[in-house]
């Protein structure tokens, strides 16, 4: 099919084929409606015609700022049918200033978003971009008393693409066949956690190549539902709401509100899901809370019967077998505890589970598996297309990040970083042609990571290369192992971890606030604030015992010997975590100066700062 090649032309695909099937869902005053491919189809032509007849063309970008919302990927496929670039900014994002660099940067032409919120931050940075023509609103009606021109209604720009497609019979389909299936397709932003983020560009061909080689691994069928609640600026969201979806036709389903998502997606049951760490760690906490409050028998199940789940679940990934006795106990714990635990969580029916973005910790991985949930690990980055390694099911190392995807290479430079290379690495960076040449080298991807690959061809994700630190003794370390693991406990919210060129390891820890307020109620420990509450005596000394827990799984060198309890909460708008929840190590190391400070003094007894007992 001419232009099938293309996201847009994989939307003409679906459509000719099952126009009646259903695509997308979206959940609206408690009800799950409806969206055919053939429905889908027309509402992108529609929007691509109105922005057309707002001067939209080849090569300009339309930024988009959508919850999950069936708008956004409107908005996606109505920008690219047109031969333009799309690019999402994530609508938490409350830095004015990095939203007018991200538009400047991209020199957008027009911005689709939802709600006043969304217009609010736009139009505040409007006068200094003269390139923005048009800010198209969905919730119009929040933002209609507003003076500012070229403010519009995303219902009128719909009703007048529709009647454009009536008098212009042909012309969006001709355009989808026409585009080029190695132009740019979309800018992702990178992260940020060193610097300012850039705009990775992604053609139709990597994006589609990530789709082949993927589906090749892990194939999914129409059939299979997929609930879309991360960021849909975030390339895994963007991989799998969008892109996937159109390459195997599969069902994308939208909560009606974020603070409903768990349990609407319990009403689901997807089939796939793909989320970084951050989000298995609230799911592992929110587990762990409840079985403190459940009846002590509870307890008591819990207690006694995981333990057998999740040995069994790591020995079956390592491929051993089963004697009579651990089989039947396996059952056991299936059937009285982890097929509940399962079923409420509303994993139930999944066929794939996958967690990337970071590193996850090995705690957290054994407990999912534990679960009896088909959790596998992938890594990746934006520029690689999302992913380059994964597990495979009959092949899964736990410490590892699986292997290269087929027609993916990758390879260890002489100093330890990871490469990448195929046809799903990006074509560089928007605008910025001395960062692109530092990070793509005869088609290699330096992906700034450090890593090695075993003899069984996985690749094992050490940290970033500026990350790994070393001990005035020599010994090196992970800051990223050592925060995982202290994260796996439900008092935990965030840990960073310090020590390079010191004799120990120390770490800022921030406490999980509704888990520690919870037990704090229980111990009948009166709080006000997130500072009163992390000041409590009793409180440090939960997250010390906390602490020694995780450093008696962590080798001796990289057991933490002090910390100090943070008295605010890490937030993005301080510039301490990017929008994907990602620490900003070296914003966060000079902000906390004189605490890290502190946590190396001579003198033990500094302020704040807790020494456990076990130093060595």
């Amino acid at each position: 099919m001419p232009g099938a090649e293309t996201l847009p032309g994989l939307l003409v695909r679906n459509a000719d084929q099952a126009p009646g099937r259903v695509a997308l869902r979206e959940k609206r005053f408690g009800i799950w409606r409806p969206v055919a491919w053939s429905a889908y189809l027309d509402r992108v032509r529609s929007l691509a015609l109105g922005l057309a007849d707002l001067g939209l063309g080849r090569g300009d970008t339309v930024v988009y700022l959508f919850d999950n919302r069936p708008e956004w990927l409107y908005t996606e496929l109505a920008a690219q049918s047109l031969g333009a670039v799309s690019l999402g900014i994530y609508p938490d994002n409350e830095d004015l200033r990095e939203i007018e660099y991200l538009l400047d940067l991209a020199e957008a032409r027009t911005v689709v978003c939802e709600n006043q919120e969304q217009a609010d931050k736009i139009l505040a940075v409007r006068p200094r971009l003269p390139g923005l023509r048009a800010v198209v609103v969905r919730d119009f009606h929040e933002v209609a008393h507003y003076q500012a021109g070229g403010l519009l209604d995303l219902a009128a720009v719909l009703e007048r693409g529709a009647k454009l497609a009536a008098e212009k019979p042909g012309w969006w389909e001709e355009a989808v066949a026409g585009l080029d299936p190695e132009a740019t397709a979309i800018f992702s932003s990178t992260s940020g956690t060193t610097g300012r983020p850039k705009l990775a560009m992604l053609s139709h061909r990597n994006l589609r190549a990530m789709a082949e080689t993927w589906e090749s691994v892990d194939p999914t069928d129409p059939d299979f539902e997929y609930v879309s609640f991360l960021p849909t600026a975030w390339i895994g969201e963007r991989m799998l709401g969008l892109v996937r979806s159109l390459h195997g036709g599969f069902r994308v389903n939208f909560p009606e509100r974020p603070e409903t998502a768990w349990r609407d997606l319990r009403e689901i049951g997807p089939h796939i899901i793909f989320s970084p760490p951050r989000v298995w760690e609230k799911m592992l906490t929110d587990v762990q809370v409840r079985i403190a409050d459940a009846s002590a028998l509870k307890r008591w199940m819990f207690t006694r019967l995981f333990p057998i789940a999740e040995r069994c679940a790591v020995e079956r990934v390592r491929g051993k077998r089963f004697a009579p006795l651990a089989s039947l106990l396996a059952s056991l714990a299936d059937v009285a505890l982890t097929r509940k635990v399962r079923d409420h969580l509303g994993l139930s029916r999944l066929r794939y589970l996958y967690t990337g973005g970071a590193a996850i910790g090995l705690d957290l991985f054994r407990f999912f598996l534990a679960l009896g949930v088909p959790m596998k690990q992938a890594y990746g980055l934006t520029e690689s297309g999302a992913i380059a390694t994964i597990h495979r099911f009959d092949d899964i190392k736990l410490e590892t990040v699986g292997r290269p995807f087929p027609e993916i290479q990758v390879r260890i430079s002489d100093d330890g970083e990871i490469l990448i290379a195929g046809p799903t690495v990006f074509r560089g960076y928007h605008r910025m042609p001395a960062a692109t040449a530092a990070v793509l080298e005869d088609g290699w991807l330096h992906t700034g990571d450090k890593g090695y690959l075993d003899p069984d061809g996985h690749l094992v994700m050490i940290d970033r290369m500026g990350d790994v630190m070393q001990l005035r003794g020599g010994h090196q370390f992970s800051p990223q192992f050592i925060e995982n693991t202290l994260r796996f406990s439900p008092y935990v919210k965030e840990a960073v971890v310090f020590g390079h060129q010191q004799d120990h390891v120390a770490a800022l820890i921030q406490i999980e606030f509704d888990t520690v307020g919870k037990w704090a109620e229980r111990q009948a420990i009166p709080f006000t604030t997130f500072k009163d509450l992390s000041l409590k005596p009793e409180v440090i000394q939960l997250v010390a015992r906390e602490i020694a827990a995780a450093n008696a799984r962590l080798p001796r060198v990289a057991r933490v010997q002090r910390f100090l309890l943070l008295e605010k909460q890490l937030d993005p708008e301080d510039e301490e975590l990017t929008q994907t929840q990602k620490l900003r190590r070296h914003r966060i190391a000079e902000r906390y100066a004189k605490a890290i400070a502190r946590l190396y003094s001579d003198t033990p007894a500094a302020d704040g700062v807790i020494v456990l007992a076990e130093s060595a």
